[in-house]
């Protein structure tokens, strides 16, 4: 059975003029359009493709790949808001995903922001829509990982106890702040291992493998980075959190305050450039 809003392997049944026309089983026959399409693929073949809607509503394929399926989360960015209906978010698809109103609960989103959503198909539209009603998706049945089995972890809140987290796109989390030295903020995204995973289906997670200790504090760690590449490195506080969280494994928030303190202790300067050691006598 072929499920909207997922990849699946469906066989190519018919050669069009504007692309390859799918066995999509229980939808019907579903249209790989031309520019998706390869000289390699012919009638009698299988390929794997996303099932969506398109911008007309008709069901078609795609060898896209979005950031999640139909039944996981996401963190995505606000491209367009239209009145009366919603926002639109960037999933990595030709067509836009749409977070309606009515699943914003009290969220005032506008173009640029990122939200962290559930994607699922509406029942009485049978369009993938998203939600940012997030504890409504969740899974609740126990998932089967062992201890210090690594992770896809998204933050998406915090506690008293520490940060809250969807694992692998899918279940519950709790990051406790005893497991991590770092600030992070709503939408980081990290590699995460198992601690252990509760009865109640919830997983307790570390921010390192177990046995792997952190050397120093943060402010420490750049240091040492700057001294072992000769006392300059190309960071500041306009650096994207992507390349921030590549070299140093933290958040753009956590950097901030760890070179602010830096500066203040008259260890380094910040530039336009970067940030640079100060030299001493």
């Amino acid at each position: 059975m072929a499920d909207i809003g997922k990849f699946n392997e469906l066989t190519i049944v018919e050669v069009v003029d504007h692309g390859l026309y799918l066995d999509g089983e229980n939808l019907g026959n579903i249209l790989l359009p031309q520019r998706y399409v390869t000289y390699q693929m012919k009638v009698g073949d299988k390929v794997n493709v996303f099932i969506y809607n398109d911008s007309e509503d008709r069901l078609v394929a795609t060898t896209e790949t979005p950031a999640a399926q139909v039944g996981e989360f996401a963190y995505l960015e606000v491209v367009g808001i239209r009145r009366n209906v919603g926002a639109f978010l960037d999933w990595g698809l030709s067509k836009d995903l749409l977070l309606p109103y009515r699943e914003q609960g009290n969220l005032s989103l506008k173009e640029g922001d990122g939200v962290i959503v559930a994607i699922y198909v509406d029942e009485y539209t049978n369009r993938i829509v998203a939600s940012a009603r997030l504890h409504r998706h969740l899974q609740e049945d126990k998932p089967s990982y062992q201890p210090n089995d690594p992770v896809e972890v998204l933050i998406y809140g915090d506690s008293p106890l520490g940060y809250k987290a969807i694992v692998d796109k899918k279940f519950r989390g709790l990051l406790y702040h005893s497991e991590t030295s770092d600030t992070l903020e709503e939408g980081d995204q990290f590699t995460g291992y198992v601690k252990r995973v509760r009865s109640g289906g919830k997983i307790d997670l570390r921010r390192d493998p177990a046995g792997y200790k952190r050397v120093g504090s943060l402010a420490e760690q750049i240091q040492e980075q700057l001294e072992e590449a000769g006392g300059r490195l190309p960071f500041n506080d306009k650096s994207s959190p992507e390349s921030i969280r590549e070299t140093f494994n933290c958040s753009k928030k956590a950097f901030k305050q760890a070179i602010g303190a830096l500066y203040k202790q008259r260890v380094i300067l910040i530039t336009e450039d970067g940030i640079e050691l100060v030299e001493t006598d």
